[in-house]
């Protein structure tokens, strides 16, 4: 029995239906079902469904709203990490937290290690960072995930936001140079799922293949949607915004085949099927 948090957010919806793909047993759980900063109520209701790995999607990532909610932010990802683990050390389950790049300040110009240095710049990546250090203070059988740029069905996301407004408008300004990769949920879920059901732990970075700007991104979704509208590369400077997001979000995928997990697909490859996932 595998337990996944967060399954009404994008990455928990995708890692359920690999699973029942797959005939493995599983249950996908949100917030209705279980507070995940009640330290008790985790204990109990994991001790009692007793699952071989939990998969930890729930997270607060309301990036810019974090910078003025920081307790509560710091209550889910910290405090509800921690629970979670503490939850999973007692009954000796595997557990797999997913992280992000935002653990990185982003200001050098090299593509980041699992190891390098970890500066967040905001409240969001501060408290992903520290709930990635309770993981390791408690488990010895963990899986760290950073991943970036996420993009799946269910919920919103920057491919959804830009079909809707490539249709509305004849041009976007979008932000040129904060480098990264984009994620789509289906590749990424399949890929916990294989580290669900293995014993290779440690910390690694999962993204689609390839590294492009918002603003290539935003160009390539427009010329496969075969919408009209312009994309205006702006710097950063140029858009406003609360929490300070990392210009460089190259993360080093080589912890996964020295493991030997499979690399995902390039991003253009997912951002044409998830295009025809949304037609269906």
């Amino acid at each position: 029995m595998l337990l996944v948090t967060g399954v009404n957010g994008q990455l928990g919806f995708d890692i359920i239906k690999e699973l029942r793909k797959r005939s493995i047993e599983c249950l996908g759980i949100s917030r209705g079902d279980l507070d995940i900063t009640d330290k008790n109520a985790v204990c109990e209701y994991i001790s009692k469904l007793n699952p071989e790995c939990v998969i930890h999607c729930a997270a607060y990532t309301a990036v810019d709203k974090a910078e003025d909610e920081r307790e509560i932010c710091y209550k889910v990802n910290v405090d509800g990490t921690e629970n979670i683990a503490k939850a999973c050390k007692n009954i000796d389950s595997k557990m797999i937290y997913i992280s992000t790049d935002y653990v990185f300040n982003g200001k050098s110009d090299t593509i980041l290690d699992v190891d390098g240095y970890k500066d967040p710049l905001s409240v969001y990546g501060k408290t992903k960072y520290q709930g990635e250090l309770k993981v390791q203070a408690l488990l010895s059988k963990y899986f760290i995930v950073r991943t970036s740029w996420v993009f799946g069905i269910n919920g919103s996301n920057f491919v959804k936001t830009m079909l809707k407004l490539g249709k509305q408008r004849e041009s976007l300004n979008v932000v040129c140079d904060q480098i990264g990769s984009p994620t789509y949920t289906v590749d990424l879920a399949s890929l916990l799922c294989d580290m669900a059901i293995s014993e290779r732990y440690g910390i690694y970075h999962a993204t689609n293949e390839g590294f492009c700007s918002w603003a290539e991104f935003a160009t390539e979704i427009m010329e496969k949607a075969n919408l009209d509208c312009i994309i205006n590369p702006i710097p950063t400077s140029e858009y406003q915004s609360k929490a300070i997001r990392p210009l460089n979000s190259k993360l080093s995928k080589k912890s996964l085949g020295k493991s030997s997990f499979s690399l995902l697909p390039k991003w253009q490859d997912a951002l044409e099927r998830y295009l025809i996932e949304l037609e269906g």
